[in-house]
């Protein structure tokens, strides 16, 4: 027993680095699926998702809630009325849209796709570059980008205060009118909702061993192991909530994307991106910052062959030896990382009237 719990607790090793770029050994030549049914926890700090603590059970969240529920889907929050929340955001498309690049103000093309929105609230950070230390700035954010929603304080305020229903709900929830602070407070709320347990996974992580196949248990212990996945998507969100240069290169005729570096200035963070939650990937193509990689074997292929050839590559990115069946396993076991997707109607119109 003491010699495969070696091995394990190197696999751990392999799947927790979360605060540095420096590789470490993933290789685990003689681990099988019984060992890995037998760990008591998995390594890199994989599990199931924890409860919120920032959701509240009573009578004036549920209102909030409810509110940030209609407010998400009712395109009086842009200036043109053209798009809400979930016009980028869509329940149908996992949170997120299904394009490469999210579509702005007036069908403006924006350089990067859309993020999902499902689990969110686990992120200390929004956005690909991290700008949003909170899912109420992350709503602000694209209220008031000329680029995105294109709306102003005073339109918002003066638009929702003329429908009866938003003016009553407003002062119950908050004691006062609609303001751009209340309007995202509320939103927030809604999207603290948004969240995904009871995967397979879970099960597989809480005990259930029999809730992975044994192509899913092969692509875990390469997750952890070989292909070094949790390296930077570890922990139960499966994202170490950093920011690397992965290799990516921009697509022909756009320019590079600075990412990290707009935000924090430091030429380290130029290029780099957030680490994506690998939860409901399955669900949420096309892939990349940029969406420019289309299916799960794109990803996988991308990632196996080290990155594409650019300068000051994240050392976390490097070639790895999958054979066909190992990619197999590998995007089967991401399959299994689908969880219990909450239920959200819309309105029964756009405008949420």
């Amino acid at each position: 027993m003491v010699a495969w719990w070696g091995l394990l607790i190197g696999l751990a090793g392999a799947g927790s680095v979360v605060g540095s770029d420096d590789p470490v050994e993933t290789s685990s030549p003689g681990v099988t699926i019984e060992m890995l049914d037998e760990l008591p926890r998995l390594p890199g700090a994989l599990g199931p998702l924890p409860p919120l603590s920032t959701i509240a059970d009573d009578e004036r969240e549920r209102a909030k809630t409810e509110l940030g529920r209609l407010l998400f889907f009712d395109t009086r929050l842009s200036r043109d009325e053209g798009q809400s929340c979930a016009s980028c955001h869509d329940p149908a498309k996992g949170f997120s849209d299904g394009r490469p690049r999210a579509v702005g103000f007036h069908g403006r093309e924006l350089p990067r796709r859309s993020p999902r929105l499902l689990n969110a609230a686990y992120n200390p950070l929004q956005f690909w570059d991290g700008r949003a230390s909170s899912l109420e700035q992350q709503v602000v954010g694209p209220v008031l980008s000329a680029a995105e929603m294109n709306m102003t304080r005073p339109l918002l305020r003066a638009r929702l205060e003329g429908v009866p229903d938003y003016s009553a709900r407003f002062r119950a929830v908050f004691g006062g009118g609609p303001t751009l602070a209340r309007v995202a407070a509320a939103v927030a709320a809604f999207e603290r909702t948004l969240v995904t347990p009871n995967s397979r996974f879970d099960a597989y992580a809480r005990g259930d061993k029999q809730a992975l196949t044994e192509p899913e248990k092969r692509g875990l212990l390469l997750f952890v192991g070989k292909a070094a996945c949790s390296q930077c998507h570890n922990g139960p969100n499966f994202t170490d909530n950093r920011f690397h240069r992965i290799g990516l290169r921009p697509e022909r005729g756009r320019a590079p994307d600075a990412g990290r570096f707009a935000i924090t200035g430091r030429e380290e963070d130029r290029g780099a991106f957030k680490t994506p939650s690998l939860r409901n990937v399955a669900l949420s193509a096309p892939y990349m910052h940029d969406g420019s990689l289309e299916t799960l074997e794109d990803v996988v292929d991308f990632y196996a062959r080290g990155g594409d050839a650019v300068s000051r590559k994240s050392a976390l990115v490097f070639p790895v030896d999958l054979q066909p069946e190992e990619k197999a396993d590998l995007i089967a076991f991401l399959r299994s990382l689908t969880g219990q997707a909450p239920v959200v109607s819309a309105p029964q119109t756009a405008r949420a009237e």
